[in-house]
């Protein structure tokens, strides 16, 4: 590639679960990027490559490809769609010069369209809005299309920014349209789009003269040739040999490029040199970190760094302090921990790690943002304790602030009673109440951050899982009153051992039981939910007592109610500030954070 004119670096932005990676998917099989019998021609979510976004249905982390269409190399970013996932989007942005805004045909915009969209806007970048999935039998077009123009009137920074093509598309059939079609299940592909990408998009604006220059806006690893750091030059040709690291704190360390990468579908493909507003990944310079400048040895020119907004979430992590610690996982001490956090902030920029004791704080931009971590930690074999996720405050004027959300709620409207009294009780400003087409009720409140905490799954239960809700940051509000305790005491054992189904049908009247019989339990384990607002502690580890009397009637099978097994966002969810979730690779256990009865009460008083 020598000429930046025949470059496009597009980033594919919208609101989780409207299309992005599928759209993706479509663009990499239509430019004969994969040959007709390769096992991705009949994937989905190719882009999708972690075990936990498979599971969860959702991007994680930004992706880069390229494809080639006719005389053009086009870099394609996918981003997450979840607010929780921000930082991936803010990053990854700096490296397009515009964006595929996609927008589900029915949902029309939501908070994340909003978010990802502002972001675009501030960065200078070109829109090109998709309207997705219009062979939905409830889409709205018409309707859609006036909530983007009011999205951007809202959002423009200049008044450019408000003329934008609009595509129509069935992404997961590889059908797109300038024009809405009179027949969606007539034939066509995705020309439109790649001719929309070529046209709307610009080429990089870059300088193709002058000395080498490069931000790192990602990293990756493999075992063979280390760390890559990747991202778009910004001036320059790159070439291998010796270059300067220019670090965040402005210090310069000789570095040297090993090898130079550019994309080609799903592959790396190593090339001898790469040209300005060309996106590609680096080997050679293990001391790089996201935010910072490679460039020329010569002429050593930092670019600004990328500011990514504050986190607001944290939770205890530490090594685990339970009677089975050691036991299950492969590394359980502070320093193991420590190390593996240390290089998870080289590629997760919205944590932040700090010191407490003998474990960490842990602060990101939500629960889905801390426990994809912890279930990254789990599967890599870590044995830990975290604590309740308490919210970050900040401090302006002197007056202490908190986050506040944006939450956008559709229900059906049998539960939206049910609903509006849950967030009263959690101090929620309903601002804006809609009927969709579909006969939802869309609701719009204003809530702390830290009334979201365990929001999700009460709702869930309360709709019978039908609810849909998301949020997105709506800035800071001086820290109110502290929030009801809304669940109530635990069930507490008071012996270590095995649970016996003699021992569990008698606990089960007293409340719903997390753990089920042949259970190891230790003495201040929970193993339910108490009925009552207080807790309540019992032996789950008692056996029947054997008589020389016996009859047909009192020796048979006890018949248990199914116990609930909490999934790991249930357990975060779940506890309280008293209370910790020990962590293993084989297992997620509540436990009071004083084990013993007596110390519990003390702390209490205290």
């Amino acid at each position: 590639m020598k000429d930046v004119k025949f470059i496009r670096n597009i980033a594919i932005i919208a609101h989780v679960d409207h299309g992005k990676t599928t759209m993706v998917d479509g663009l990499l099989k239509q430019s004969n990027t994969f040959r007709d019998n390769q096992a991705e021609m009949s994937q989905e979510l190719i882009m999708d490559s972690g075990d936990q976004e498979h599971e969860r249905g959702i991007t994680i982390t930004a992706k880069q490809t390229s494809i080639y269409h006719d005389d053009y190399k086009i870099n394609i970013i996918d981003t997450p769609g979840h607010a929780d996932f921000s930082g991936e989007v803010e990053r990854t942005l700096n490296m397009a010069d515009g964006v595929l805004l996609i927008v589900d045909a029915q949902e029309g915009p939501m908070p994340q369209t909003k978010f990802v969209l502002t972001k675009a806007l501030e960065l200078g970048l070109k829109p090109v809005v998709v309207i997705n999935k219009i062979d939905k039998p409830s889409r709205r077009i018409s309707e859609v299309e006036d909530e983007v123009a009011d999205l951007f009137l809202e959002l423009a920074i200049d008044e450019s920014q408000l003329h934008y093509p609009i595509y129509y598309a069935i992404g997961r059939e590889g059908k797109a349209w300038s024009t809405m079609p009179e027949d969606p299940s007539q034939s066509a592909d995705l020309t439109p789009i790649f001719d929309a990408i070529i046209n709307d998009i610009p080429a990089p604006t870059v300088e193709s003269e002058g000395s080498f220059q490069m931000l790192v806006t990602s990293l990756q690893y493999d075992s063979f040739l280390g760390k890559y750091a990747i991202g778009r030059i910004n001036r320059g040709v790159a070439k291998r040999g010796n270059i300067s690291l220019i670090k965040r704190d402005g210090a310069i360390v000789s570095s040297k490029i090993d090898k130079i990468f550019g994309y080609r579908g799903l592959n790396r493909e190593e090339v001898d040199e790469a040209i300005a507003g060309d996106i590609v990944a680096l080997t050679g310079i293990p001391d790089a970190h996201i935010g910072e400048t490679i460039a020329d040895k010569d002429n050593p020119e930092a670019l600004p760094t990328i500011d990514i907004e504050a986190p607001t979430l944290s939770m205890y992590l530490g090594p685990n302090t339970s009677p089975m610690k050691g036991k299950e996982g492969e590394f359980s001490t502070s320093r193991q921990i420590g190390d593996r956090l240390k290089k998870e902030l080289e590629t997760n920029v919205s944590l932040r790690v700090a010191e407490d004791g003998i474990g960490f704080t842990v602060s990101g931009r939500g629960e889905l943002h801390l426990s994809v971590l912890i279930e990254t930690l789990r599967r890599e074999g870590y044995e830990f304790e975290v604590g309740r996720p308490q919210v970050v405050t900040i401090e302006e004027d002197g007056v202490v602030k908190e986050p506040v959300e944006e939450l956008l709620i559709e229900v059906d409207a049998e539960f939206v009673g049910t609903v509006s009294q849950e967030l009263g009780a959690r101090r929620a400003a309903m601002i804006k109440q809609e009927q969709t087409s579909g006969g939802a009720t869309r609701t719009t409140y204003i809530l702390p951050t830290r009334a979201l905490i365990g929001l999700r799954n009460l709702l869930l239960t309360a709709t019978k899982g039908t609810v849909i809700m998301n949020s997105l940051p709506h800035g800071y509000e001086p820290l109110g009153s502290k929030l009801q305790k809304t669940r109530n005491g635990a069930l507490i054992a008071t012996e270590a051992g095995v649970t016996t189904p003699y021992a569990l049908q008698a606990a089960e009247s007293r409340g719903e039981l997390i753990v089920g019989p042949g259970t190891t339990v230790y003495k201040g384990m929970i193993v339910g939910l108490y009925q009552r607002h207080d807790d309540l502690e019992l032996n789950v580890c008692r056996a029947k007592q054997l008589t020389n009397m016996r009859s047909s009637s009192s020796d048979g099978t006890v018949q248990l109610i199914p116990f609930t097994d909490l999934s790991l966002e249930q357990c975060i969810d779940f506890i309280e500030d008293d209370e910790l979730l020990e962590v293993t690779p084989k297992a997620l256990r509540l436990r009071k954070r004083y084990l013993d009865p007596n110390e519990r009460k003390r702390a209490a008083k205290s």
